[in-house]
Parts: C-alpha cells; structure tokens; sequence
C-alpha cells in the first residue's frame, strides 16, 4: 500500500499527463482508487494473478498514452482464475492449467506493447521460476525483493522508463 501510495504521489506531482489505475488481486480482481487505497485489506485469498492481468491490460486498451505498462507487485503464484463464471483454485504447487493461462495473457500483453514489470516479494525457488518464464513471456523485468526498500526499486524502475521514453 505505502509503496503504491507513493507511486501515486510521484505521478500527481511531476506526471500529470500520466494516469495510474490500482487493481487489487485475490479470489476476485478489484480496482481500488488512490482514496481507498488506505484502507485496503487483504486476506488470505488465493492469488489471480490472470484477473489481474487481464483487467489491467483491459484498462491501458482504452489509454490514449504512448508508454503502456504494468507494475506487479506479488508476494503469491497464480493459484486462481475464473473459469466458465466459476472461481478455479489450487494452492497446491504451480498448477500448470492456471500458469499457462498468465503465461498466455502475458504474451497478449506483449503483443500490445503493454511491458510488465515484476516485483516479487517471496524469494521460493519455484516462484522464481514462474516468475522468470513469466519475464520471458512479456519480455519484460522482474526484481526479487522483500518489503523493504520496494518502494525505492518501483521509484527507479518508474523513473528510469520515463527517462528511456523521452528522447
């Protein structure tokens, strides 16, 4: 929250042709606004990462700006998707029904210049693997960190593509 409240911050302030739209993730995708953002609570739910993606790709489909991108911070694997209305779960490993389905929205999300950014707050060893097929799908970066320091990395990471995008 603390790290989403200051991105938020930083683009108000010094990008304000920018937009910054917040999704929450669970059992069910949410989109949370910078006032509830507070206020947001989260639980033990599963991880739909898939929603997620999907939502948020659905959202810069209808921005008119030149640099699309994602920025997820998880500390969870996709353990979650909807599937024909009904809520698919498996906390079990890496279920590979629900892992190809991200995998697959990632590409889509490449295949619209939508870049994702991964910050990953568990440092598992099989996450890390997901998580880099995950990079590799969109072709874009991942940062294995813990809480501490995260909201610095997204600062850099945020401003480094701006300045990138500029020239």
């Amino acid at each position: 929250k603390k790290a989403a409240m200051a991105l938020a911050e930083l683009i108000l302030n010094q990008y304000a042709k920018d937009s910054l739209d917040i999704i929450a993730f669970g059992n069910d995708v949410w989109p949370v606004t910078i006032e509830e953002l507070p206020y947001l609570k989260v639980g033990p739910y599963h991880t739909n990462t898939l929603g997620g993606l999907q939502l948020a790709r659905h959202l810069l489909q209808r921005k008119k700006h030149a640099n699309k991108q994602i920025l997820m911070i998880t500390d969870g694997k996709p353990s979650a998707m909807y599937e024909n209305g009904k809520l698919y779960k498996n906390s079990f490993g890496l279920d590979r029904k629900i892992v190809n389905k991200v995998l697959n929205e990632a590409r889509a999300c490449r295949k619209e210049s939508i870049t994702i950014t991964t910050f990953m707050i568990a440092q598992d060893p099989y996450l890390k693997q997901f998580v880099e097929e995950f990079t590799e799908a969109n072709q874009g970066k991942a940062f294995y960190t813990g809480l501490k320091g995260l909201g610095q990395m997204i600062f850099e990471d945020y401003e480094k593509n701006k300045k990138k995008n500029i020239r």
